[in-house]
């Protein structure tokens, strides 16, 4: 007998849907799984068999052949157990194979047939929905996350034994109700919390407004990280269409943990020992890495100069184009990668360059040395280069009377309305909207030219200034770039006349 249910595989955050089919025949008892599995899809037979028999369903002493369809695409994971198992209750006619048509399966079976959470249901609740399905059955763990997917009803289960008392009629499935995100407040620390350091609150309020990648540089203490950390809470709070993407990488990477959508904007903040597969993702079977997990959030590296360079050269693709393209044998697997980039430095090895009750120990081939560890290339990438000056003890007292980081994220939402009619913030213009929009008067074109001569800028630099201006402008609401916005600017490149020299 043939029984066929869906069910659905992962490229990259998509789901692409496989139909699991099992054939119970006459023949020399053999269980045979065929389709492209890998090691984990193989397994399943074994937790299969034994979750069945702990259910008393004896499994047919006949032909077995499970195969994974299409078969030319490689099958990972433990979340085709349950569809499996179900196909194979169908085809020994211990459930009747009607209960199973039009539903989308998927999760991972113990030994005694509980059923258990998977990754990247999420994308697989997505597809289903596309794909017209009638149901999908899952995990309830996995159910916070199904349910928000509208239109989809979602059946989470706890033991195989449910699958099969609903499926023979004895009892209701378990339908879980849609669920509807409700905006949560930001619970990132204030911006009150950081005493003095105007400037830099001024580099990540432009940075928040328009997207652009900041590089904090100073001593030990002065309150870099602290800054970093404040960047969440001034950007605006997460859309549902944002939301539903940063969501679908988590779910992929298996961390939201039977949440819903992601209420907050992700912060992520690797150690500088982080390999080149846990920073753009990759190994054997490609996962997303942490540029792909800050998607729509933060990705902050401290300590800058301590990462390998050669993973820090990865960085350069996704800062540029906004996803990650990772090259496998037969397929290529794409995460997105849109996030906003804040980097920590010490101004010289020992920490010490430019404070002024501290000399610094470090001679200029140790200090040139040092900034050559981040390439010219990669700064380029960088829109804001701002000093974060060791601070005055006695101003610590004066931490809570600034502003906090309501007020500022106010601003930035001004912003970024007047950013939306451009269709990107302003960090992400291009070609003739560039032309367009960052277009300057006859004293900006001055200021830019004697700026890029005597600094040496790149073309990339160039075009960052310009950006960087035209939020800046966008702050003060002006319509046009003019001098006073470029000047601003153009002080926030401050490490490109150190860089001078690399190779790009």
């Amino acid at each position: 007998m043939l029984a066929r249910v869906h069910s659905a595989c992962l490229v990259g955050v998509s789901a692409v849907r496989v139909d699991v089919e099992v054939d119970v025949a006459l023949g020399m008892p053999h269980v045979q799984l065929v389709g492209l599995a890998g090691g984990a899809v193989a397994e399943s037979r074994v937790r299969v068999e034994a979750a069945l028999r702990n259910l008393g369903v004896k499994p047919p002493s006949k032909r077995i052949t499970i195969n994974l369809a299409p078969a030319d695409l490689r099958k990972e994971g433990t979340a085709f157990d349950l569809p499996i198992a179900a196909a194979l209750l169908a085809g020994h006619g211990a459930i009747p194979a009607e209960a199973l048509q039009g539903l989308h399966l998927a999760g991972e079976l113990s030994l005694s047939g509980e059923v258990r959470p998977v990754p990247g249901v999420l994308p697989m609740a997505i597809g289903a929905r596309r794909w017209r399905a009638r149901g999908l059955v899952i995990p309830e763990g996995n159910a916070g996350e199904a349910s928000v997917v509208a239109g989809l009803p979602v059946y989470p289960v706890r033991h195989l034994s449910e699958v099969v008392a609903w499926a023979r009629g004895e009892r209701a499935p378990p339908r879980r109700l849609a669920a509807v995100p409700e905006p949560a407040g930001s619970a990132s620390p204030d911006l009150r919390d950081v005493a003095g350091q105007e400037g830099a609150k001024r580099a990540l309020e432009i940075a928040a407004a328009g997207e652009h990648n900041l590089l904090l540089l100073g001593p030990p203490g002065s309150g870099k990280t602290m800054l970093a950390r404040r960047l969440p809470g001034l950007l605006p709070p997460l859309g549902f269409d944002e939301a539903l993407e940063a969501s679908a990488v988590h779910s992929v990477a298996g961390l939201l943990r039977g949440r819903g959508l992601l209420a907050e904007r992700p912060f992520r903040a690797p150690h500088h020992t982080i390999s080149e597969a846990g920073l753009v993702g990759g190994s054997g079977t490609p996962r997303p890495g942490e540029v792909s997990l800050a998607h729509r959030g933060v990705l902050f590296l401290d300590e800058l100069p301590e990462f390998r360079r050669h993973v820090l050269e990865t960085l350069r693709q996704p800062l540029e184009d906004g996803d990650v393209v990772l090259a496998r044998a037969g397929r290529n697997v794409r995460y997105p990668s849109e996030f906003l980039l804040v980097a920590a430095m010490n101004p010289c090895p020992c920490g010490w360059l430019g404070a002024p009750r501290r000399a610094c120990l470090c001679g200029e081939d140790s200090l040139a040395r040092y900034r050559r560890r981040v390439s010219g290339p990669l700064l380029d990438r960088i829109d804001l280069h701002v000093e974060v000056p060791p601070l005055d003890c006695g101003r610590l007292a004066g931490a809570g009377d600034g502003e906090g980081s309501g007020e500022v994220r106010g601003r930035v939402a001004r912003a970024r309305e007047r950013q939306a009619p451009r269709g990107a913030p302003n960090a992400r213009l291009r070609g003739a909207d560039l032309r367009s929009h960052c277009a300057t008067d006859a004293d900006g074109r001055e200021v830019l030219t004697r700026a890029a001569t005597r600094l040496g800028l790149s073309a990339r630099a160039h075009d960052r200034i310009l950006r960087v201006a035209r939020t800046i402008a966008d702050l003060e609401g002006a319509e046009r770039v003019e001098a006073r916005h470029l000047l601003e600017a153009i002080q926030y490149r401050s490490l490109d006349r150190p860089m001078q020299g690399e190779d790009g």
